[in-house]
């Protein structure tokens, strides 16, 4: 996701999406002025259904391969629900544009334009946070043709949205960071509301950051990590990496206490912010070789376990709540 990521492959990726936002918005534009609840027993996943390439709101039993979906009544390229919250990154508007709107009690609270096309969202557990990531054209640095992202986030509580962590006080390796090409992509929210884990990506490098929306600072842990997602209880975190050769990822999960890593067996080829289903399930998406569509699979945290499929032509998957 950095600027150094502009091969013919990815870039053709964001061509069609923004292809599909723009069909999307003449069929109709954004649909479902509220959000559907989820099922009584808690256990379906939702996902955004991509066949036809379709994005309608669904949800799945995640107990079947490919099983029946239920719309829910949303259309969304990006989803995620937690504490009552749920943020949908969707089409807003010709061109196409798109916002973030967040529903309360399946109710749009807020709607916040964003400068780009829908990559990553995510919600801090107690609903209180929801942040974005986006890809971005004509930044200074970017090279000609390329990309580079952006990520900000919306504080329900005081009402602030914070556009771009590109304001934060960056520190990388323990000194003051100061260069004009860094990215930001990939927030994940400890349970103080404060704490954040994310991805920057600055000279050619990927580093797994630590930051603070109280001090708006942010330093780097170590490189590689990418698109982190912190579980339930906070104990571990989930995320893709580099492992076997550049730019293709496995999911990876490391136990915040000891720094032990476990690679999950049967994951390579992710290309998503994997979402814990529990602590010790996660879901993720990953494309197909042949296609491009991705799919939705969800895996056992501990390495044990090969992985399921869930569903095809599907993405974002995320726990009902």
């Amino acid at each position: 996701m950095t600027r150094n990521r502009t091969a013919l492959g990815v870039v053709l990726i964001v061509v069609v999406v923004l292809a599909t936002g723009i069909y999307l918005w003449r069929v109709g534009g954004p649909s479902g002025a509220t959000a559907a609840t989820a099922p009584a027993d808690g256990a379906a996943i939702t996902l955004v259904d991509q066949r036809d390439g379709g994005d309608t709101v669904a949800s799945v039993d995640p107990s079947a391969t490919d099983g029946t979906r239920t719309p829910t009544g949303l259309r969304c390229q990006r989803i995620y629900t937690a504490g009552g919250t749920t943020v949908c990154l969707r089409v807003a508007g010709i061109g196409p544009s798109f916002e973030a709107a967040v529903f309360v009690g399946g109710a749009v609270v807020k709607s916040i334009p964003l400068p780009g096309v829908p990559s990553r969202a995510r919600v801090s557990a107690s609903g209180k946070i929801v942040s974005w990531t986006v890809f971005v054209t004509g930044d200074s640095y970017a090279s000609a043709g390329g990309f580079s992202t952006r990520t900000g986030y919306f504080d329900l509580r005081s009402g602030e949205v914070v556009e771009s962590l590109e304001t934060y006080a960056l520190t990388v390796d323990r000194t003051a960071h100061t260069a004009s090409d860094v990215n930001y992509w990939g927030m994940t929210f400890e349970a103080d509301d404060t704490a954040f884990y994310a991805t920057v990506g600055t000279g050619g490098r990927r580093w797994l950051i630590k930051g603070s929306t109280a001090t708006r600072t942010a330093a780097t842990v170590r490189q590689g990590p990418e698109c982190p997602s912190l579980s339930p209880d906070g104990k571990r975190l989930a995320y893709k990496k580099a492992t076997k050769w550049v730019g293709r990822w496995e999911l990876a999960v490391s136990d915040l206490a000891t720094g032990v890593e476990t690679v999950i067996p049967g994951t390579a080829g992710i290309d998503d912010q994997a979402a814990w289903l529990d602590d010790s399930t996660l879901a993720y998406g990953v494309p197909s070789q042949q296609t491009g569509v991705p799919g939705v699979y969800r895996v056992a945290a501990d390495g044990k376990s090969e992985p399921v499929l869930v569903a095809t032509a599907a993405s974002s998957p995320v726990p009902a709540r």
